[in-house]
């Protein structure tokens, strides 16, 4: 392993858009310094749940999202620096293109925002296919966007032969000034699964972790990792900032909450997990699958986000844990559905082949999944009613994906109304009950740490 000069070395990988094979690089790079024996840290541009999981099964260290539209730039170099101790190179993941984020037109949210935040280079990921001396041109642009975006390297992803890199090379280099360190032969062999909310968790994949070798390898015989970590290690110190969320704090909560986690179920912010333990909760974790009851002795229950709708069935048969969520309820324990979880506190849910299943009826209505997406974006919440997070008139940033639509009383008071960032047209969300907050918006923890405070101090009026 190669001594590293910088005090947090690190390296963004970047793509000209969606689709153009950044987590698949991203991965393999990992693969490759692990080999190396590196300890990785990685992390996720965006507000995105499946990237981080393959991370997390790679590196063996859990992946953490930054997002400059969901948290202030202080935040965004708190959690960078937090989450980096203990490793000695980090590996970003971009989102998207590297100029896109939010869509009022602002740089917030991006990859290049994030990359000024932290004063990290980036590593530009292009398509190849079709492409030759066209190539130039691309990154050229990319290079000029935006100035103060230090791009330096491209990765060219689906090359086709040697003969094609040497061109594509070629047109780069001479025309951008930047360095080509490496291209990733066309193989369908190394292409991640996908399904209607993007690749699969790595909970789900059996062969995650030689898939991870098989592109780290690959990766290693046909990019220039030493001259990838020099960029890595080229950079200076974080810009100072000021600490908000992981501080000392004399909060105190002795809390014990049971978090849902299986293949139904795996969508959290590991630093949402982590600021509820820093207030002294202890958390525990079961399986609505295949457990039988909840963990004895709770105060709260987070069921997050996942898949519910691809384990419906099963979940629906799972009798006793269904009737072991409403025994709490009725014993007044606080829970927290998010999206997946929130469908699974319904009456029932309607699978994408139109069948009907029994959820756990502690909310009224009906969640039925839908041939195309129903919400995705980032989204501004205000509270309409006094809530598990909030109180009535309190705001705060979100993101919303979900297939699914949502069936409920004339008469159902929602917890929030919602607009999208580009969009100031409100919309309802949120459903609440007696202790119980259910609803589409994700909700990360830094975002506004009022948020975890107000949670755990309605844990506290457990009657």
């Amino acid at each position: 392993m190669k001594q590293l000069s910088s005090s947090f070395p690190r390296i963004l990988i970047a793509g000209t858009h969606s689709g153009v094979g950044k987590t698949t690089i991203t991965l393999g790079l990992m693969s490759a310094l692990k080999d190396h024996g590196y300890r990785i840290q990685g992390f996720k541009v965006g507000p995105d749940y499946i990237d981080p999981s393959h991370h997390t099964t790679l590196t063996e260290r859990p992946s953490r999202n930054l997002d400059t539209w969901l948290m202030s730039r202080d935040v965004c170099l708190e959690l960078f620096e937090h989450a980096f101790s203990g490793s000695n190179i980090a590996v970003i993941e971009g989102v998207m293109g590297l100029y896109d984020g939010c869509l009022d037109g602002t740089e917030l949210g991006s990859t290049a925002h994030l990359a000024k935040v932290l004063n990290v280079p980036a590593v530009l990921v292009m398509d190849a296919k079709g492409l030759s001396r066209s190539a130039g041109a691309i990154v050229l642009g990319y290079k000029h966007f935006d100035r103060e975006v230090k791009i330096e390297g491209v990765i060219l992803n689906r090359v086709r032969s040697e003969r094609h890199y040497t061109s594509l090379k070629k047109s780069i280099e001479s025309t951008c000034n930047i360095p080509v360190l490496g291209y990733v032969p066309f193989d369908e062999e190394i292409i991640l699964p996908e399904r209607h909310l993007g690749l699969v968790p790595s909970v789900e994949q059996e062969l995650s972790k030689s898939a991870y070798q098989k592109i780290g390898k690959l990766l290693s015989a046909t990019v220039d990792i030493d001259k990838l970590v020099n960029i890595a290690s080229s950079t200076g110190d974080l810009s100072a900032f000021k600490k908000t969320v992981f501080t000392e704090t004399h909060e105190q909560y002795n809390f014990r909450i049971a978090v849902s986690m299986d293949e139904a179920f795996n969508f959290y912010y590991q630093d949402n997990l982590d600021l509820l333990e820093l207030y002294g909760v202890e958390l525990t974790y079961f399986s609505p699958i295949y457990d039988k009851y909840l963990p004895a002795d709770i105060d709260g229950l987070y069921i997050g986000g996942g898949f519910p709708e691809l384990y419906a069935s099963i979940l629906a048969a799972n009798t006793t844990m269904k009737e072991s969520i409403r025994k709490a309820h009725k014993n007044g324990v606080a829970i927290y559905g998010e999206c997946g979880g929130m469908m699974y506190l319904l009456e029932q849910m309607v699978d994408f082949k139109k069948k009907t299943h029994e959820m756990c009826g502690i909310l009224k209505g009906t969640t039925k999944m839908e041939n195309k997406r129903q919400g995705l974006g980032y989204i501004t919440v205000q509270a309409m009613y006094d809530n598990l997070l909030c109180k009535k008139g309190d705001k705060f940033k979100a993101h919303e994906f979900h297939w699914s639509s949502l069936q409920v009383p004339e008469d159902t008071r929602f917890a929030y109304a919602i607009s999208k960032c580009d969009d100031n047209k409100p919309r309802s969300d949120g459903l609440i009950a007696d202790r119980v907050l259910g609803s589409y918006a994700h909700v990360h923890f830094a975002t506004n740490t009022n948020l975890v405070k107000h949670f755990l101090s309605m844990l506290s009026k457990r009657v």
